[in-house]
């Protein structure tokens, strides 16, 4: 089997609902989100011996980041998505993620706001 030098999952368009925004309406009402995640790994160890040991697990990844949101309460979709990051990178073998979450219907006349961070892991 050829060498395989990066795995990247996609997890997309995880749609949840959380408290987001400071103005009082936000506060009191759950708003959706729209979650898109991108999660760069080495994978050629499971690629090759098909060892589900080997590969990292995005179901956990991804029910540690539903767990986090829906029980969460966010004034800055900076600090939503920064924390989402923080999740998306918390295996060791993560090597860069991407998250950008969409506020739909949060500016009147468009579909939705959306904000990306990205992190680079040693």
């Amino acid at each position: 089997m050829p060498s395989v030098s990066n795995a990247i999952i996609r997890i997309k368009n995880l749609r949840l609902r959380t408290y987001i925004g400071f103005n009082p309406e936000e506060r009191e009402k759950l708003q959706d989100v729209v979650i898109n995640i991108e999660i760069h790994y080495p994978a050629e160890k499971a690629a090759i011996t098909d060892d589900v040991e080997k590969a990292l697990n995005y179901k956990v990844v991804c029910k540690d980041i539903i767990q986090h949101v829906e029980e969460g309460h966010f004034l800055l979709l900076e600090k939503l998505v920064g924390d989402v990051l923080e999740i998306a990178t918390g295996h060791p073998w993560v090597t860069f993620a991407s998250v950008t979450i969409d506020k739909p219907h949060a500016l009147r006349f468009a579909d939705s706001v959306s904000l990306t961070l990205e992190k680079y892991c040693d």
